[in-house]
């Protein structure tokens, strides 16, 4: 018997990284799966983001653990195609439980089209979890069974660091945002027993930081130059998390363990925020 048993989690960002693990982490715990993600890659970001091919393996890897997945592409900026692919996981699963809104994106180290990228940085890491959270709070709340709301926010959510560029300074905007709809929300839903809470992650192996520019970013930190890696530094000796560290606590979270934790700001950091 897991902690999750017979629970249902919605989950963007689902293809990789820290969304493929959370589906894979609940999965363990006995939930079910409803996941999205775009599959697609943006036009004015500089790294690819998820394939279909990782689609397949993340709905490969929750089968293996003996548990259902209804996995689909889905643009969060595009409210009606993401409740479309929900919606077809509720009706098959017939309830919800859990919201992870998860995906987020961001341009690395330059800019090119400051308009074009604050856009869709906002689109995605702001609005987009809104319209993650609005496509299934009505089936959460009919349920009447109570649940649990996690947002991903970042430790840019908690702390700024200096950048001259939109998708940055976007990016700061939108995680900083995320906890001030955090806290409406917990504030809103808690007569129903629904939980919200933030997490604040530190760089965390991923497509986002896996990748040609995030390596030119580290090679020049490295060397002495001042760019927004060289500013971020946690106060443990770990250089970068794991997609399951950060999995791990969501899983402790979204459980019963946590029942009576709302509106909290959760750094998943490594002790960054503090130093």
């Amino acid at each position: 018997m897991g902690s999750l048993d017979g629970r249902v989690a919605f989950i963007t960002g689902v293809a990789r990284g820290q969304g493929r693990a959370h589906a894979v982490r609940l999965a363990r715990e006995g939930a079910d799966i409803i996941g999205v993600d775009v599959c697609r890659d943006y036009p004015h970001m500089n790294y690819p983001n998820a394939s279909t091919a990782d689609l397949e393996e993340t709905v490969r890897l929750v089968e293996a653990l003996d548990r259902r997945i209804v996995a689909r592409q889905a643009d969060v900026r595009d409210y009606t195609e993401l409740k479309a692919a929900f919606d077809e996981g509720f009706v098959q699963f017939g309830r919800v439980d859990i919201i992870i809104a998860n995906a987020g994106i961001i341009r690395l180290g330059d800019e090119q089209d400051f308009l074009a990228e604050w856009k869709e940085v906002i689109d995605t890491n702001l609005t987009g979890v809104y319209h993650t959270v609005r496509a299934a709070l009505d089936a959460l709340t009919q349920g009447g069974r109570g649940g649990s709301i996690v947002i991903t926010s970042s430790t840019a959510g908690l702390k700024g660091t200096g950048s001259p560029f939109a998708s940055n300074q976007a990016y700061a905007a939108a995680k900083r945002g995320l906890v001030g709809y955090m806290q409406c929300l917990a504030n809103d839903l808690a007569p129903k027993m629904i939980r919200v809470n933030t997490i604040h992650p530190t760089g965390v192996v991923s497509g986002m930081t896996m990748n040609e520019p995030m390596q030119r970013l580290t090679t020049e930190a490295a060397s002495g130059s001042r760019n927004a890696i060289s500013a971020m530094k946690n106060a443990l000796p770990i250089e970068i998390l794991q997609a399951e560290d950060i999995a791990n606590a969501v899983a402790w979270l979204v459980s019963d363990e946590a029942a009576f934790i709302t509106g909290v700001q959760l750094p998943l950091d490594a002790g960054f925020s503090v130093r």
